[in-house]
């Protein structure tokens, strides 16, 4: 077990790079990137770093030279020969050669493009543009990469048996709360905490006391890198992308509307018929059941990520009821600023009415809140998002509005085009 205090006191950054391998990003990524080298490989986007919590100032707080040096070591990074065999040879949710030969071997010359990087007032403005397969593998790494420099900025004023000390409380802080979640036999939780996590060393400890302490409660971890090292399942399917980047490219309102169904169309052929998990929020999830055909609700599980989450999963379990579907062959995977009591919460409210997991992000990885004298290293909400597609911007609306992107002309159309009237405004803790 790593002594986690000492090596962030004695660390030579220069020898330990916060992204230490390509893998070091979550499952979903993969199983996109084969989806779109196959069905748009010459598609032009620009992803964009967008830190939703703007009274945390980056450039206070970030050396521009470091941000450089973590951004290059990452350009510079390849599959390794350990990695592509894990990758060709291992089951993925019990299926072997998810990844097709074509892939992996695309994979193993995979290089990341360039980026942009400059400062904007207190916040750094940084962009990544070129072919859509390519760029995507930029989103996980940067935001690991700020978060982590944030960590380092705040954690090298403190003196080792300070460190020890908030150590020592973080790993308490985090038992405690698998005590409380142990309770319950049938619960099912995962970690999808890479991408604001607090340190990429962090995260390793947090998955092995999940590991030990919840046992078959506990069922892998988005994490390829850190699955792959500790025999854990690698858990993932789809994101936001592409319904936005689709619905960018449509040509007409109609294209727009359809094009959310259409590339779940593609993806269910894609993996014949596996991997079947909705997220349904992209452009507001009631209006999604609304105009949804009829195939969809064959689909295994719905992804609640956003809004009100016990109304969305009220909603999803009427819509399967609604189209005659056996509610106990169902999941409802819930994944929107979770922590122990909310988890709990849902958990109890909705598992003896159909499956339920949980996809247990910042709060599992980055919950050093209250544990200092301060509450600088509080976690908070930062993004990076697919923002243009051939020219073309991007929009999200969701069920929260404090979650929607887009250029406010282009909201206001897709809001008309998807028929959404109102949105909550949920406070974004990460």
């Amino acid at each position: 077990m790593i002594d986690i205090a000492s090596r962030v006191y004695n660390h030579n950054w220069k020898i330990d790079p916060i992204v230490r391998s390509l893998l070091d990003i979550d499952f979903y990524k993969l199983l996109m990137a084969q989806f779109v080298l196959r069905n748009s490989p010459e598609v032009i986007v620009e992803f964009s770093v967008i830190n939703r919590t703007n009274k945390v100032a980056l450039t206070n707080l970030i050396d521009e030279k470091e941000l450089r040096e973590q951004l290059d070591n990452v350009k510079n990074l390849s599959l390794s020969r350990g990695e592509s065999t894990w990758l060709r040879g291992n089951s993925f949710y019990g299926k072997h050669a998810m990844f097709k030969p074509d892939f992996i071997n695309w994979l193993e010359n995979l290089r990341l493009p360039d980026y942009h990087l400059e400062k904007r007032g207190d916040q750094y403005d940084i962009k990544f543009k070129g072919l859509w397969p390519e760029v995507m593998f930029w989103e996980v790494p940067v935001l690991s990469i700020i978060t982590e420099l944030r960590s380092r900025a705040i954690l090298k004023n403190m003196a080792r048996f300070e460190l020890q000390i908030l150590y020592a409380r973080a790993m308490t802080k985090l038992w405690e709360k698998i005590e409380k979640l142990k309770c319950y036999d049938d619960i099912r939780i995962a970690d999808f905490g890479t991408r604001r996590r607090h340190s990429f060393l962090w995260q390793d400890w947090c998955i092995q006391a999940m590991t030990e302490g919840l046992g078959k409660r506990f069922i892998g971890t988005s994490n390829c890198l850190i699955a792959m090292r500790r025999d854990l399942e690698a858990i993932g399917t789809n994101a936001h992308e592409l319904p936005m980047i689709y619905s960018a490219l449509s040509k007409t309102e109609k294209e727009i509307k359809e094009a959310q169904y259409d590339v779940l169309a593609k993806w269910h052929e894609e993996h014949d018929g596996n991997l079947r998990v909705i997220l349904p929020d992209t452009y507001g999830l009631e209006n999604f059941f609304k105009n949804s055909p009829e195939w969809l609700a064959s689909w295994t599980g719905i992804r609640i990520d956003s809004g009100d989450l016990e109304k969305n999963a009220k909603l999803s379990i009427n819509w399967w009821k609604q189209k005659g579907e056996d509610l106990k062959t169902k999941l409802l995977i819930f994944s929107d600023g979770l922590d122990t009591e909310k988890i709990i919460h849902l958990h109890k409210r909705f598992s003896s009415e159909i499956q339920v997991g949980f996809g247990w992000g910042t709060l599992l990885t980055n919950d050093f809140r209250g544990l200092s004298t301060n509450s600088a290293l509080d976690p908070f909400s930062i993004v990076c998002k697919a923002t243009s597609a051939n020219g073309k911007a991007t929009v999200k609306l969701s069920d929260n509005i404090n979650k929607s992107m887009g250029p406010n002309g282009e909201i206001q159309k897709y809001k008309k085009i998807f028929e959404l009237k109102s949105q909550i405004k949920n406070k974004l803790i990460v």
